[in-house]
């Protein structure tokens, strides 16, 4: 079958390994890669590498190409509209397709009220440009953001993020009025009573009026796709209220059906002021979103929102497809189904083994935290090994979390039942691999 791994070469191969020294002489080593092999085709499963091995693919180029990398609907309509025109800023002229893009948005992110939508082209700059909009609409400087918050690589988002290495290293001095507050964290035992009364002692600290705005990812994703304890994102939109602070719920790398849900606040009943999106928005063609109250929304001056690129022709006829997957019969219902596949083949690992802290997430968003069974101290070694053994065996996975111990899984969520099966059991072959090896040479 097309959909499961084929491996024929060692991974990377020969070819790929050629392309990869190309590619040193050619390009900046700041960019990283989490396996450095050059792709040929894809399917709505898998990629094909140059040199013919194909690999299941349970990253999605992190929770980009969610609707498949091979997707026909975003394919033809891109192509309809590159036969019309390719650009013209939709500040100098205007076109349907951002309309509509607004639109289905205002329409479909959480909150019962009037909404308006600015399209960006990254989801840092949906970041920034929310931050903007709360502090034009409040007056304020300052900006409350998340433990383990990953929020992206600009100057005012790396700010944000917690993680240091790689995204901050050196590339200091940061932006002022930037404020760090616990997250609600379940298996470290930070429960949402806990982390919102911190939140409040740090606002009484600063003062309530020093704050335009709460961004909070409703579950984390660069930070080790840590769901928050129950209450916390309720909680976050009591205190926004309380303190006339605008709610910024990041669902860059969590919304559009990653969850399960169009949008994983819809899990906790919750409505940002502002909700951002990028990544499968566009389904691998740029494009990222600011949706909220418009009121909160049109408090930025006439030509204060922009950006030569913001809200392509093309990204939007990819995102107008995007929608159509989503709306399609059953879609969603698909997705929370992998959930449960999921569960079933990785909870046994948790409770087998020790180092396996956690399996965590909802959808097919999920992950696997490797830690000291006794103490917690995360096993990055772990998650290395096992992500190194399921290329080699042809699945594509990927680590994060603040120290490296989590394996995140980002299926397409239109991959093959059969291809998921397959992946899932590679994946659980790697686990008992690398754990049980670990377990010896603990006892030797």
């Amino acid at each position: 079958m097309t959909s499961l791994p084929h491996v024929i070469t060692e991974i990377p191969g020969p070819e790929s390994q050629r392309l990869h020294a190309q590619r040193l002489d050619a390009v900046p080593q700041g960019f990283g890669v989490a396996l450095p092999v050059f792709i040929d085709h894809a399917t709505e499963s898998a990629l094909v590498d140059v040199d013919g091995n194909r690999l299941i693919d349970f990253a999605s180029g992190i929770a980009v190409t969610s609707v498949g990398a091979a997707n026909p609907r975003v394919r033809d309509r891109v192509a309809a509209q590159l036969d019309r025109f390719t650009h013209t800023c939709f500040m100098v002229t205007e076109y349907e397709g951002f309309v509509r893009v607004a639109e289905w948005l205002n329409a479909h992110v959480p909150g019962d009220f009037d909404k308006r939508t600015a399209l960006f082209t990254t989801g840092a700059e949906a970041v920034e440009n929310a931050v903007k909009i709360a502090r034009s609409h409040t007056g304020r400087p300052g900006v409350l953001v998340v433990d383990e918050a990953y929020h992206g690589r600009s100057l005012l988002t790396m700010s944000m993020t917690a993680k240091h290495h790689p995204y901050k290293t050196s590339f200091g001095p940061f932006a002022d009025e930037v404020v760090r507050v616990p997250n609600a964290n379940p298996l470290r035992g930070q429960g949402a009573a806990y982390a919102l009364s911190e939140i409040e002692r740090t606002i009484d600290e600063h003062g309530a009026d020093a704050f335009a705005a709460l961004v909070v990812e409703p579950i984390q994703g660069e930070g080790g796709f840590v769901v928050p304890a129950p209450g916390f994102l309720a909680g976050l939109r009591r205190i926004a209220d309380a303190h006339g602070i605008v709610l910024v719920v990041d669902e860059i790398q969590s919304g559009l059906g990653r969850t399960g849900a169009l949008f994983a606040s819809e899990y906790e009943g919750v409505a940002g002021d502002l909700t951002l999106t990028a990544k499968a928005l566009g389904a691998g063609v740029p494009i990222s979103a600011v949706t909220g109250r418009a009121d909160i929304m049109n408090s930025a001056h006439v030509g204060g929102l922009g950006g030569t690129y913001a809200g392509n022709p093309l990204a939007c006829e990819a995102a107008l497809a995007v929608f159509d997957e989503l709306e399609s019969p059953g879609f969603l219902d698909g997705v929370r189904r992998m959930e449960q596949v999921i569960r079933e083949r990785l909870q046994p690992l948790v409770d087998d083994l020790g180092p396996v802290a956690d399996l965590r997430g909802r959808g097919a968003m999920m992950a696997i935290e490797f830690a000291d069974p006794e103490s917690l101290v995360p096993r990055p070694d772990l998650a290395q090994s096992v992500t190194s053994a399921c290329h080699s065996a042809g699945v594509l996975t990927l680590t994060c979390g603040t120290h490296g111990n989590v394996i995140r899984l980002l299926p397409p969520l239109v991959i093959d039942p059969a291809a998921l099966s397959a992946g899932l059991e590679i994946l659980v072959e790697a686990i008992r691999s690398v754990t049980t090896a670990d377990a010896r040479e603990a006892a030797a």
